[in-house]
């Protein structure tokens, strides 16, 4: 793809990210008191990181199996309240474990 083919691709997303910015602003004026609503875009950035983040999960690595171990290798370390690097390293470690294992069987 040459770039005045991407050229437009790239306006109209540019445009979209500005509105989706920009329209919150200009059409709330005064500060939400409400709490429901607070709480719900209190969390919209985790949800979209979840939903993001979840199906690359699945299909990183060859096999289901092993990104399954992987992911609940991750969310064990991080309910023991481990840092970044030592979660994603158990989780490295869980998969290749699970992977040696399969080529072994």
């Amino acid at each position: 793809m040459d770039f005045m083919e991407f050229l437009p691709y790239l306006i109209v997303m540019a445009g979209v990210t500005y509105l989706i910015r920009v329209i919150p602003l200009v059409l709330v004026k005064k500060k939400i008191k409400n709490r429901l609503l607070n709480s719900f875009l209190y969390y919209i950035p985790y949800t979209v990181l979840a939903a993001m983040t979840f199906p690359a999960i699945l299909y990183a690595t060859g096999t289901y199996v092993s990104a399954v171990a992987g992911f609940i290798a991750a969310v064990l370390l991080a309910f023991k309240r481990q840092s970044l690097i030592v979660v994603a390293a158990g989780a490295c470690a869980a998969v290749l474990f699970v992977e040696v294992l399969m080529q072994m069987m």
